[in-house]
C-alpha cells in the first residue's frame, strides 16, 4: 500500500460516511472506495504485478480515479492514458518502461488486466505516478512521481490553499494530466470530496457550483470564459473560495472580468514534472499583469536561468524521467529541474511567466514572446480569442499571424496594433477563424497554429 491508499484507509477509518468522490454514474464514501481500491489491488496481484511494478490504464475521468486507488493499494504506479492517443504513444512508452508496463483495463471497478512480464521488487525511489509528456519534438515521454514527491506537492498546495474534511473540490480536467489527478490526492488526504465530471460542460459546472457546495474548483483560462459567459453577470456561490486558474496564460481582460463578478481566482502555474501546483497567486490587484503566478509553493526553489529559462528544485521535483533501469535524476541538473517556461522574479520574489521557450519567435530581429502579443490583442473589443503564431519571412525572419476569433475586423485589429504594439511586435497579417486549436487542457497547440499560418501564406 502507498500514499493515496493510505491517506483513503485513514479516511475510512475517521470518516467512514463522508463522500470521497462524486461523479454523474454515482458517488463512494471513503469506506466504500477503499473496498473498490482493495479489489482493484487483489486483481492487479491476482494477474503477477508485484508491488513497485507500474500499470498503464487508457480510460476516462471516473475510471482513471478507480484506477489510482486500485494501483496504490496494490502498491504499484498507475500512469493514466488520454484514451485518444493510447495506441500510438504505448510502444515508446512501453520502451521507457522497459518492457514492464502493465495494461490495466476497468469500468467503473469492473476490473480486467491484461497479463504482462512479472514487475521488479520496489524501487528504492518508491514511485507512485507516472506522468506521460511529450518532448519539444513531440517524442513521447514520462515524469516519474514518487510518493515522497507527491505528498510534497499536496503539502504545499494545502499551505497555499487550504482543504479541509467537509470541502468540495469540483474537478473537470483530464485525469490523465497531472492538473486533474492531482486533485484526487489533495481531496483524500484532506478527507474532502473530489466532484468528478468526465469532460466540461460550463452550463453543467455553473450548476454543480451552485447546487453542490463547491469550495475550490480548477479551470484552464477557456473554462472560465465560458463559464462566465454562462453565468452572465451572476456571481459565483459564496461557498467557492478558491478558483485556480491554469494550465496556460490568463489575459488581463478576462482576469477583470471575472474578478468584477466576485470570482475568487487564483492564477496558479505548474506542470507535470513539479506534481502540478508550483505557484499561485493568492489575490489578483490593480497592479497585476498577465504572467504573475505569485511566489513558488512552499518548499520549492526558483531562480532564472541565464537563457531565461526558469528552474525549480524541491522535494516535490520528480524523480526523473521514465527510463528503463528507472534511473532517478534524468532529466535533471544538480537536483534543478530546467523548464521550457521563460519567466523572471521580482523583489518579491513572484514569479511571472512569459511564455515557453521553443514558441519565442524573431520578428525584425526583435525577440516576440508570442503570450504577450496575444494578451494585448485579446483586450481589442470584439475579440473572444487569439493566438499569434508565424511563417519564414526573407526580410522579417519571422512574419507574425494573428489568429482572431470574435466580431473585430481587420482594419480595428490593425489599428489596435499600431496604437499598443512596438513595430517588432506587430502581426503582419491577420485572419479571422471560428476556434482556435486546443487540447484538452485548454492550451494552444502551436504545431497546428505554425501548418495553419504556412497554409495562410
Amino acid at each position: 500500500m502507498s500514499l493515496l491508499a493510505s491517506w483513503l484507509r485513514a479516511g475510512a477509518c475517521e470518516r467512514p460516511h463522508a463522500c470521497a468522490l462524486r461523479a454523474a454514474t454515482g458517488e463512494w464514501t471513503y469506506r466504500e472506495l477503499l473496498v473498490v481500491a482493495e479489489r482493484g489491488a487483489a486483481c492487479l496481484r491476482s494477474a503477477d504485478v508485484a508491488a513497485g511494478g507500474i500499470v498503464g490504464c487508457a480510460a476516462g475521468a471516473l475510471d482513471l480515479a478507480l484506477a489510482a486507488v486500485a494501483c496504490s493499494a496494490a502498491g504499484t504506479a498507475l500512469l493514466p492514458l488520454d484514451p485518444l492517443t493510447a495506441a500510438a504513444a504505448w510502444p515508446r512508452l512501453q520502451e521507457l518502461a522497459g518492457g514492464r508496463l502493465h495494461c490495466l483495463r476497468t469500468r467503473s471497478g469492473d476490473w480486467r488486466l491484461d497479463r504482462g512480464p512479472p514487475a521488479p521488487t520496489v524501487d528504492p525511489d518508491d514511485l507512485a505516478l507516472v506522468i506521460a509528456s511529450s518532448g519539444s519534438e513531440g517524442e513521447p515521454k514520462a515524469v516519474m512521481l514518487t510518493n515522497g514527491n507527491l505528498a510534497a506537492a499536496v503539502a504545499a498546495s494545502q499551505q497555499r490553499l487550504p482543504l479541509a474534511a467537509g470541502d468540495t473540490w469540483l474537478g473537470c480536467l483530464p485525469l490523465h494530466h497531472v492538473g486533474g489527478i492531482s486533485l484526487l490526492f489533495r481531496c483524500l488526504r484532506a478527507g474532502a470530496t473530489l466532484l468528478l465530471h468526465g469532460s466540461f460542460s460550463a452550463p453543467e459546472i455553473w450548476r454543480d457550483l451552485n447546487e453542490q457546495a463547491v469550495s475550490h474548483i480548477s479551470l484552464v483560462p477557456v473554462m472560465l470564459a465560458r463559464l462566465l459567459d454562462v453565468a452572465g453577470g451572476r456571481p459565483p456561490p459564496a461557498s467557492l473560495r478558491h478558483a485556480l486558474i491554469g494550465g496556460g496564460a490568463l489575459s488581463r481582460p478576462l482576469c477583470e472580468r471575472a474578478l468584477a463578478t466576485g470570482w475568487p481566482i487564483r492564477p496558479s502555474w505548474g506542470l507535470s514534472e513539479s506534481a502540478a501546483q508550483a505557484a499561485t497567486l493568492l489575490s489578483p490587484a490593480e497592479e497585476w499583469r498577465p504572467g504573475l503566478v505569485g511566489e513558488p509553493l512552499p518548499g520549492l526553489a526558483a531562480r532564472i536561468a541565464a537563457d531565461g529559462r526558469i528552474c525549480l528544485r524541491g522535494a516535490q521535483v520528480m524523480a526523473g524521467y521514465l527510463n528503463p533501469e528507472r534511473r532517478p535524476g534524468l532529466g535533471l541538473v544538480d537536483g534543478w529541474l530546467i523548464t521550457g517556461d521563460l519567466g523572471d522574479i521580482d523583489g518579491a520574489g513572484r514569479l511571472s511567466i512569459r511564455g515557453r521557450a521553443d514558441d519565442l519567435l524573431v520578428s525584425g530581429g526583435v525577440n516576440v514572446h508570442p503570450a504577450e502579443v496575444e494578451d494585448c490583442l485579446a483586450a481589442c473589443p470584439g475579440v473572444r480569442d487569439v493566438a499569434v503564431t508565424a511563417t519564414a519571412d526573407a526580410e522579417w525572419g519571422d512574419s507574425l499571424l494573428a489568429l482572431v476569433v470574435g466580431q473585430a475586423d481587420v482594419e480595428l485589429l490593425r489599428d489596435w496594433s499600431r496604437r499598443h504594439l512596438p513595430a517588432g511586435r506587430r502581426p503582419r497579417r491577420f485572419r479571422c477563424v471560428e476556434y482556435l486549436p486546443r487540447n484538452g487542457m485548454g492550451k494552444l497547440e502551436r504545431a497546428v497554429l505554425r501548418r495553419l499560418a504556412a497554409e495562410d501564406a
